[in-house]
């Protein structure tokens, strides 16, 4: 692999750890960077995870460092997060996650039409629709088994369920769904280790750019607030739709 080559995959981790410490959505960036100089898909995958889990540490870091990651509130959902995201990781082993290449795409649509319809979505905080331990059994449950299964949109899923849920601002919003996604990724990426499903020197290089990238993103969410993480919440949900729509095309054309 050229040092051009290790360039680019810096570069896109940099840019993908950036969004993803502001509205989640990274891999839409790195797991297309990845395919796209040679390397096989299950490699990808295994690279993409490693090197974000270190950038979400970062990302989570720095929200806990401003104050906005309430340990006692997250360690639960946490707990059960990691637990579910390695049996999702395990099922995928055994079984396909097509079903999910249909329905997610609208699930994204879904949650895109809302927010574009609330413009003041998480601007305040609200009373909670729920108590914080039934969040943290049901949501970390689903949310942690689909990221370690399928993963696309888990940051949106998260935010958008914490805002409705439990009543956090934003900005708060964002530091919870960093702290679970640090748990599941936790979750995955160590399922993927284990399998020798990571391209190491590859994944070296993009943990830097992911390290600047999550550092950048954060400082932008934490002095802009909730309403760029909004603008920029929308930007990924729909770009992961897009995304998803000409992958499954490509596949689609390649197979005929």
């Amino acid at each position: 692999m050229s040092l051009t080559t290790y360039l680019l995959l810096f570069l896109a981790a940099t840019a993908a750890g950036c969004i993803d410490a502001i509205a989640g959505g990274g891999g839409l960036i790195s797991v297309p960077t990845l395919l796209a100089v040679g390397i096989p898909p299950q490699l990808a995958l295994g690279t993409s995870k490693a090197q974000s889990t270190v950038g979400t540490m970062m990302s989570t870091w720095r929200y806990a460092q401003a104050g906005l990651i309430n340990w006692t509130e997250v360690r639960l959902a946490m707990l059960v997060t990691f637990l579910s995201s390695i049996a999702g990781a395990w099922v995928l082993m055994q079984t396909s996650n097509g079903i999910l290449k249909l329905i997610i795409p609208w699930a994204l649509f879904g949650v895109a039409i809302y927010v574009y319809l609330n413009p003041t979505m998480g601007e305040r905080a609200k009373p909670a629709r729920m108590s914080v331990v039934s969040f943290a059994l049901l949501f970390g449950g689903l949310i942690g088994f689909y990221d370690g299964f399928f993963g696309p949109g888990t940051g949106a899923f998260w935010t958008l369920a914490i805002v409705t849920l439990l009543g956090s601002e934003l900005t708060r919003a964002t530091a919870y769904t960093k702290a679970v996604n640090l748990a599941s990724n936790v979750g995955a990426a160590g399922f993927l280790i284990w399998k020798g499903d990571v391209l190491w020197p590859v994944a070296l290089v993009m943990i830097f750019g992911q390290l600047i990238g999550n550092y950048v993103g954060t400082g932008l969410a934490l002095h802009r607030g909730a309403g760029f993480i909004r603008k920029v919440f929308l930007v990924v949900v729909v770009g992961l739709i897009l995304g998803l729509i000409v992958i499954d095309l490509l596949k689609a054309k390649l197979a005929t």
